[in-house]
């Protein structure tokens, strides 16, 4: 074998690293939550719905590939997507998923009962239309996961809090709800909520991911 094809089965080879890292769905999930913004090892955990040993061991595959870094606060260690392109890989990914596989489309209709919901809202007439207060753009995911990063003009009101506070939104007005992307279902449940309660509402599947916006460690230089 010449050095030529050496060094081209080498480049794919490390290319493969990525493919590999993200073979698994639990870690795709886990970085579609560290999407979100940093979290403990714990915290993944619990909202993957897996155990402490089994997230540790996904991580490790996911630092091994350079997706995902760490960094210990205090008594913690804390892990976050190396950078905006990781977020940019997973939404890639996923939409050239529900492109070509029609068993993830059904999976995808299946989410609502109300599948309309799932289609996407133009990002600059929301932008324009929140700005100017004629809607109301409602973040229900974790205080945490707001305050690392939101859409344009969102206020943070938390699935768990929703009911509670539902004097605060006003009447008349479009609220649209959103979560961590189509495959939360934190927003369709916060839709379905205010319907009952008769709010005009509408379900953005998009997140901060899918709008370029997910949190990344700052560059001091």
């Amino acid at each position: 074998m010449d050095n030529s094809r050496q060094i081209k089965d080498l480049l794919y080879e490390q290319v493969a690293r990525i493919g590999k890292a993200a073979s698994s769905p639990k870690r795709l999930e886990l970085i579609e939550l560290l999407c979100q913004g940093e979290k403990t090892v714990e915290r993944l955990a619990t909202e993957a719905s897996i155990s402490m040993k089994l997230t540790s061991a996904h991580l490790r595959e996911l630092r091994s590939a350079h997706l995902v870094e760490t960094e210990k606060q205090g008594k913690n260690v804390v892990y976050r997507i190396a950078n905006r392109a990781v977020a940019e890989f997973w939404v890639s990914i996923r939409s050239l998923a529900e492109d070509r596989l029609v068993e993830l489309q059904m999976a995808l209709a299946q989410l609502t009962s109300h599948p309309k919901e799932l289609t996407p809202q133009d990002r600059d007439s929301l932008v324009n239309l929140a700005r100017k207060g004629n809607v109301v753009v409602l973040d229900v995911r974790p205080p945490s996961e707001y305050e690392a990063a939101h859409l344009p003009y969102a206020q943070s009101m938390p699935i768990d809090e929703l009911k509670l506070r539902l004097a605060e939104l006003p009447q008349g007005k479009t609220i649209v709800a959103y979560c961590r992307g189509p495959y939360c279902l934190m927003a369709v449940d916060a839709v379905r909520l205010l319907k009952q309660h008769g709010f005009d509402a509408i379900h953005l599947p998009e997140g901060v991911a899918e709008w370029g916006m997910a949190p990344v460690r700052a560059v001091v230089g």
